[in-house]
Formats: structure tokens, sequence, C-alpha cells
């Protein structure tokens, strides 16, 4: 064992599955006016935050027992997997910025899944050249991306963990094995996919349904031994027992038994897969520092986009209304036009990533914004860069199949994950208790438009873009504020407003995250949350010109904040998450 580890922690591991069945249960609707409010969390040694509570527990007895802020990363993500699979597993991809409190520094380590060697731009075309329909698309083999979460959390671990990697896994082996109650979100979960061919494969249709082919009730208790036995495997022979033998075998098995197309991933691919650090990407904003993922991933570059707009404004004098939602949307829709012509994945395309940030730049794009009326959609922004590409826009959305993640240990190491598989539930193929990503379809369907490639098409090896946008905030060189989301497209709007909300007003975490959310993606709707304050902005923004779009728009932004020797913690209340700190 590894020194200072203690492990006797494996005995108080968790709480009995009925103790905290029901806080897993406790309803939390979709948005608004029907929330459950929650009280922030206090800390002052430790503190981790993630979207249910089996999985936030087995990460607070690891960083009780010692374990740092990776170690018990590895324990939530597991056990993520198991509880929430329609959101992030080991079938999927990550992203993770990682403050290692003995070095100072901030690491980035890119975890998203890659394409098959063999994928080609045409391959969700039909063949009439038309776009194949993202229904078609997403369910089955086609869809699936060489997976990277396992990777990734294996790569960080030799780097920042101090448990022994087996004993990180012993609470999702354990849970799998007694059983869980269904919560009332994944029961839901499962009722809604029915429609979208969860029911299609065998073995998901096993798993998630009755013998009369009836979604599994919330409070049914939920087994799962493959995958506790999967978990065995990968917990004694590392990520190298998925990546390579008999999983990767059954893997790639399954992918090509439910696949309409050809070119799926192979043992190769999975061989091959390698988790990537990169420079972390950060934008200076009043007196902080913002540090996101840079591409493959869109998020850290579009919420500092966002940011640099607003920096030129007094937002803290503006407040909370009407005026600065109209900002915030004209900043948003400029970021979202630069973020559809120039981001995909930087090993494949020339990313002008300094230019999109250079406060220049975003001065001239903030001068574009008309504070008495909405200026319409926005064109993509000309950012200083050493060459020009004759780019198409791109149309592709990420779907909301996605959660996170953030914890501060003791010693100071501190995290901030978004995890994924997609859409909800992935590619619906499920092998050896987990689901497989779709995140293929992340990719644009559409490769070329107008004799102009896209940047973000389909290509051998290519990481398909993101918008996930875990961020750690830095005040006089040192973490303040971890926060992400998921959300698909979205997340970068939760995270953007949210940070402004905390840093500009002074809002807790647990108010900022309340706080009626606002969205622009440049397209035609400026969409306001039902049932919050934000709604209630409608009429002088219909003034300002904007078209207003009400809807649920159901966040899942957890986040700490580090100030004055205190851990502040909030977990979203539209969904079951929730904060443990000592």
């Amino acid at each position: 064992m590894k020194s200072g580890w203690r492990s006797a922690c494996v005995l108080a591991l968790f709480l009995t599955a009925s103790a905290i069945s029901a806080q897993a249960q406790d309803p939390q609707p979709e948005s608004g006016s029907g929330w459950i409010d929650k009280e922030p969390v206090k800390g002052s040694r430790f503190m981790v935050a993630a979207a249910n509570p089996h999985a936030v527990r087995a990460g607070y007895e690891i960083l009780k027992a010692g374990g740092t802020a990776l170690d018990a990363a590895v324990a939530v993500q597991m056990v993520l997997n198991l509880v929430e699979p329609q959101s992030s597993g080991i079938g999927g991809g990550a992203f993770l910025l990682y403050w290692d409190a003995v070095s100072k520094t901030l690491n980035t380590i890119d975890g998203r899944e890659t394409a098959p060697a063999t994928a080609t731009p045409e391959r969700f075309l039909e063949a009439d050249g038309s776009k194949m329909k993202f229904s078609k698309a997403v369910v089955g083999g086609q869809s699936v991306g060489v997976p990277g979460t396992l990777r990734l959390l294996e790569v960080a671990h030799k780097r920042f963990g101090k448990a022994p990697w087996a004993t990180l896994f012993k609470p999702a082996i354990e849970l799998a094995q007694k059983g869980f109650p269904i919560s009332p979100r994944l029961a839901g979960a499962i009722s809604k996919a029915q429609r979208f061919g969860l029911d299609k494969f065998p073995e998901t249709r096993a798993y998630f349904f009755d013998d009369d082919d009836m979604p599994l009730p919330q409070g049914h208790l939920l087994k799962n031994p493959k995958f506790a036995a999967t978990m065995r495997d990968i917990a004694t022979q590392g990520a190298d027992a998925f990546y390579t033998g008999e999983i990767a075998r059954d893997i790639v098995a399954a992918v090509n038994e439910t696949s309409l197309l050809a070119n799926n991933i192979t043992l190769s691919d999975l061989q091959a897969y390698q988790a990537k650090a990169r420079p972390p990407v950060c934008v200076d904003y009043r007196r902080y520092e913002v540090c996101g993922m840079g591409p493959p991933t869109s998020g850290g570059l579009t919420v500092g986009q966002i940011l640099g707009m607003l920096a030129q404004y007094d937002v803290r004098a503006i407040g909370w209304n009407a005026e600065f939602v109209h900002l915030y949307a004209e900043a948003a829709k400029r970021a979202y036009a630069d973020r559809a012509l120039y981001m995909a994945d930087s090993d494949f395309v020339d990313i002008p990533a300094a230019g999109l940030l250079a406060p220049e730049y975003m001065k001239s794009r903030a001068n574009q914004i008309d504070r008495s009326q909405s200026t319409g959609k926005a064109d993509p922004g000309n950012p200083p860069r050493k060459q020009t590409q004759n780019l198409a826009p791109s149309e592709s959305r990420d779907r909301r199949g996605t959660s996170h993640i953030v914890i501060r240990d003791a010693a100071g190491n501190a995290l901030s994950m978004t995890t994924t598989i997609e859409s909800g539930f992935g590619s619906r193929v499920m092998v050896r208790g987990f689901l497989l990503n779709n995140e293929l379809t992340d990719f644009d369907r559409q490769p070329e438009k107008k004799g102009r490639l896209v940047a973000n098409r389909v290509e051998g090896g290519k990481r398909p873009r993101s918008s996930m946008a875990p961020t750690i905030v830095l005040k006089d060189g040192r973490p303040y504020l971890l926060i992400g989301s998921p959300g698909g497209s979205r997340i970068i709007n939760y995270v953007a407003k949210s940070i402004v909300a905390i840093l500009d007003w002074d809002m807790n975490p647990q108010d900022a995250l309340e706080t009626g959310h606002f969205v622009h993606r440049n397209g035609k709707t400026l969409d306001l949350e039902k049932g919050t304050k934000a709604k209630g902005f409608s009429a002088a923004l219909v003034e300002k010109g904007h078209k207003i779009k009400a809807r649920n728009l159901n966040s899942g932004l957890h986040a700490i904040l580090i100030r004055d020797g205190q851990l502040t913690g909030a977990a979203d209340p539209r969904r079951e998450g929730i904060v443990l700190a000592e």
C-alpha cells in the first residue's frame, strides 16, 4: 500500500444503501418554482460535490481517509457510472482540470473520445449525400468513439494519486453487487429514453426494463453484477484491462453487431488511445484568472470570450436585470459564432486560440454590441491568426448526457472534471454492464458546405468538438472557484453566467447556481428559464428585439468557492447532487 493511506477506510466506505436512498430519492423537479432549494455547504479541510449522493459519499470517505482529490474522483466516477448511467461512465470521455498543491500548477488532461482510424468525413451522409438524421445516427455502434475516461483517470492517478488504484473501485463494486434504489431522475430518464431506442438492443433492454418491457420504476433495487466483474478486472489489471483483452474484444463485437455502418472502432483503435496533457486556456477577468480546457472542447475558449466581452462593462453596477441579460446574450452570440467557425480538434485544425482571447479582439467584439437593441444573429469575427482558412460554420450541438464533479482535498489539491457519454444513455449499446458513448455524433454530420470544409468534420483519429467547460478560477495564483456543468452546448452559458454571479455580484455559490438561467447560442431565440426571475425579463428583452423562448434549462452545476480558508460548496437544485465536506 502507498504510504499514509489508511486501509481501514474500506470498511467504512459506505453507509448502507437504505441509509442514503432517502437522499437519492428526494424529489428534484426539473426547474424553477418547483425546486427544493438547497443550502450552501461549509467546510475547512476537504469537499466533494457530484450528481448523486452515492457517488459523493464514496468520494467523501476517500478524502476522509487521506486520499487526494484525484483518488476521490476515481471513486466518484465509478459510482456515477453505476447510479447515473445515462450521463457518464467508462464507456465515455472526460476533461480534467487539476490543481497540484505541491508544484502549484494547473494541469489539464484531455480524455475525449476519438473517431476510428478508418472513419471518413462522409460517415453520416446518406447515399444521396444528405445528412443522416440524428435519431438514426445516434442509436447503435456507428456512433461509438474510442472511450477515454479510464485512460485519463489512470494517467492522472499515476501523477496525482495516493491511494492504491484497486481500493478506489471498491465502492462501485460493493454497490453494484448489493444494488441501489433507482432514483427519480434515473427512473424518469429510462421512461423517456424508451421512445428513443433504449430498448432496442437485448442487453440494454434486459437491464433497464422488466419482463414486460416496462421501464424499471423509481425505488426498484437495481443490481449490476456484470459491472462489478468489469470493475474487478480494471481494479486489478489497470486500464489496460479495458483497452486490451476480453473487455476490448467485447466492446468491438458489440459495436459491430449494432452498427449500421462499416469502419467502426477496432482493437487497434482501443490499444492506441492516449489521454493527452494540454495547456490550459486562461483569460484575465477583473482580479481573477479564469482557466478552462482548450480544444477539442470549445468550453474554455467560449467561456473566456463571453467573459472577455463582458469585462468591457461595469457588470457589478448594471446588476441582475434585463439590461445585463441583453449584454450577456449579445456577447454569447458572438462567442458562439466564433465557436462554430473556428473550434475543433487542434490536432487536426489550426485554431487561432490566442487570437480569439486577445484583449484587443475581445474589445472590438464588445464594441459591436448595441446596448439598446439586439443586433440579430452574429457573424464570426476575424481574430488575429497566422493563416486564413476557408471554413464553413458548424451546426453541431452536443447533447446532454453529461455530469460534473468538483473536489478539493485536505492538502489543497483541487479538480474540476466534466464527464460524458454524449446524449442520454449514449449509443444505447451496453457491454459488460456499462453503456458506450455516441460521441461521434458530436462531429458535424455534414462535412462540407458550399464548397467549404467544416472544421468539426469526422476524420480518422480525430476528437469531436465538445462544449464541456470544467473551470478553475485563480485568484492571486491559487484556486478560488471550482465550477462546471452538464447541459450539452448550453454548458458554456450555464458556467459563464454562474461565474459572473459569483465574481461580480458576490453571490454565494448556491445562490448563483439557483439564479435563473438565460442562454443564447446564436440561434433564433434567447432562452429564459421557466419558473424563475429570469423569465420575468421577457417583456424588456422583447422590446430590445430579442425573440424569447421559455424553457426548462436543466443544468447540473457544481461549485466550490475557496475563500479566507473556508470552503463553500453548492449543488444544482435541478438535479440530485449533494455536497459533503469536513
